[in-house]
């Protein structure tokens, strides 16, 4: 069984139109239509189990609103109180320091992901990553293609990457890691027993309720939409069978209900 501690990593204001495709749309009866504009939220996770203590994403750079996101990217989802919500910070508030930390699991390299992974460089702290993931951000943050919210500056250093592979991936006692593809190659999500019903931990295969219930995001936000509709069937029928309490990616309320 695991003991889990929520990290709240700040908020992202962002248009409700890229995290639900079709969120407001012009029409012929109505080319103007209202826009909202709300707020999301960016989380970490520390995972205690008898074996080790696992830190689950390290969210965004404490300078993202200072130049560290690109201007565009940043215009469209503002971290707007990043430089507050640092990694060791926030660890701190939460009673543990970069050094409690036994492993890493990125659930992806996004740049509200992967943030403070400069803060293992150097070390022997093993950084879990799928195997589809690496290469792809790798990719997207050295050429035109790919995805603009990958940065180099997050995770090109020296850190010990452990190579995830497969469906599905035995961390620890209590913890399955899950190949959950579509919002990008290589997104993890987790099942994690506890005391109670397990976590089941959607994380960003789903933004908000809305996504989980069947409304994509943004295409800007998927890199391949069949796979992430086959990742969604998955995560649903892992709920139907364990009666798992679920996380997602970016909601604010659902996060708040979780911890």
């Amino acid at each position: 069984m695991a003991d889990i501690a929520f990290l709240d990593r700040g908020r992202v204001m962002a248009d409700r139109s890229f995290v639900v495709d079709g969120a407001s749309v012009a029409t012929a009866s109505n080319r103007d239509p209202d826009h909202t504009y709300e707020e999301y939220v960016v989380w970490n996770l520390v995972v205690e189990t008898p074996e080790r203590t696992i830190l689950w994403d390290t969210g965004s750079h404490p300078d993202a609103g200072e130049g560290y996101w690109p201007e565009p990217l940043y215009d469209a989802f503002a971290h707007v109180d990043a430089a507050e919500h640092t990694l060791v910070g926030d660890l701190a508030d939460a009673g543990y320091a970069l050094a409690d930390i036994d492993a890493v699991v990125m659930s992806h390299l996004h740049l509200d992901h992967a943030g403070g992974l400069s803060e293992f460089a150097g070390t022997d702290v093993p950084i879990y990553v799928h195997r589809e993931e690496l290469p792809y951000a790798y990719y997207s943050a050295t050429t035109d293609e790919g995805s603009i919210a990958y940065l180099a500056a997050d995770f090109d250093h020296d850190l010990n990457w452990t190579v995830v592979h497969g469906d599905s991936y035995h961390l620890t006692e209590g913890v399955e890691l899950l190949h959950l593809p579509g919002h990008t190659p290589g997104l993890l999500g987790a099942l994690i027993e506890r005391s109670g019903d397990p976590l089941l931990v959607v994380g960003d295969e789903a933004y908000v309720e809305a996504n989980y219930a069947g409304g994509p995001m943004a295409t800007s936000l998927l890199s391949d939409t069949a796979a992430w509709r086959a990742s969604l069937a998955r995560c649903r029928d892992i709920e139907r069978r364990t009666g798992a309490e679920v996380l997602l990616g970016h909601d604010l309320s659902v996060f708040e209900s979780v911890r």
